[in-house]
């Protein structure tokens, strides 16, 4: 990595970051940091931070309009702290710094575990078709096993509010969209209203992750998934909530013009079907999939959201990274996606 000019970096000042690490864990750092932004990300920044012999990465939430509870710094590093022995593949957290005076907000420094992220068709087309399926239900093996884990048994007894999960998330969702309110949605309101009346009644309780998918997980040489990252949104509820997101990002954005948010995944590049993720989960897990209608749905709402916000912070010059000014005309589609789920439902 070449030293980069203090402008290159927004959101990260190296010298204030290479004297915190030098009084809060001595030694760790032997030479003078370079860094890079990570491409790819659409909410919190990410950082490859280096001093010539090792590299760690460092979290941070985006600059600007910060939601309430949306960028949790804690929360992350604590999931990965409560998942480091366990089957799921995290990196090793480091430190946790709550002092916004370092970098002017919250941050984290976690592991940097090598390998690849599979973000676009041209990093899709190198794998064979059976690397494809392969890679596919090890995804779902992994994500079966976090949902198979005890909370309790993790320390995570209290992380989450089970009770009352999915209304909660409704209104949570709503109110998201509403602190990001800049223009109309064609029938965004009316998707929070139907979900909000027909919240299922749910199952079993476990880790939810909140934002599982392909791009969120590490990808060693030897085609395994070595990590599972960005737990910003992890908590303890319904599982099945990570199915229907997932099932967006797999096959909702197929077709849609300029879309920087999920391309090179699901049927149309070769990989398998939402359909027959369910099936390889249903394998691994106990869980009753009969309601994964409204769990769907849901996920197109929650996704229309994040881009809506997304879309606020890009007009109000607030966030970094290429392809925003694209993400504003995902969200109509997306209701309208959700919407005709719920009605088939």
């Amino acid at each position: 990595m070449n030293a980069p000019e203090p402008d290159e970096l927004p959101g990260l000042d190296l010298h204030r970051l290479r004297a915190y690490l030098d009084v809060e864990m001595p030694g760790m750092v032997t030479g003078e940091l370079t860094g890079e932004l990570v491409q790819g990300g659409r909410s919190n920044l990410t950082y490859i931070v280096g001093d010539g012999v090792r590299q760690w990465v460092v979290r941070r939430p985006p600059l600007g309009h910060v939601l309430a509870t949306a960028h949790d710094m804690s929360r992350e590093h604590r999931m990965l702290t409560a998942l480091a022995d366990t089957a799921v593949p995290v990196p090793r957290a480091e430190l946790l710094c709550q002092n916004e005076e370092v970098l002017g907000a919250p941050f984290y420094v976690m592991e940097y575990v090598p390998g690849a992220v599979y973000r676009s068709p041209e990093q899709s087309e190198a794998l064979t078709e059976q690397q494809r399926h392969a890679l596919s239900y090890q995804l779902m093996d992994v994500l079966a096993d976090l949902h198979s884990l005890d909370p309790a048994s993790v320390g995570l007894a209290e992380f989450g509010r089970p009770e009352g999960f999915l209304e909660r998330q409704v209104r949570r969702w709503t109110k998201q969209l509403k602190a990001s309110h800049s223009r109309e949605v064609e029938g965004i309101d009316a998707l929070s209203q139907q979900l909000a009346a027909s919240v299922p009644s749910g199952g079993p309780v476990g880790i939810v992750h909140g934002d599982y998918r392909l791009d969120n997980v590490i990808v060693g040489d030897d085609q395994q998934i070595k990590a599972v990252l960005d737990w910003e949104m992890a908590t303890i509820g319904d599982p099945l909530t990570d199915l229907g997101l997932l099932a967006v990002y797999w096959e909702g954005f197929s077709g849609l013009a300029n879309n920087p948010i999920a391309k090179g995944v699901g049927p149309e590049y070769g990989f398998p079907s939402a359909k027959q993720l369910f099936a390889r989960y249903a394998e691994r897990s106990p869980l009753d999939l009969s309601d994964l209608d409204w769990y769907l749905a849901f996920g197109y709402f929650k996704i229309a959201v994040i881009l809506e916000g997304i879309h606020f912070r890009f007009i109000q010059n607030q966030t970094v990274g290429e392809g925003f000014e694209h993400v504003g005309g995902l969200v109509a589609p997306l209701v309208a996606q959700g919407l005709a789920t719920l009605k088939e439902a």
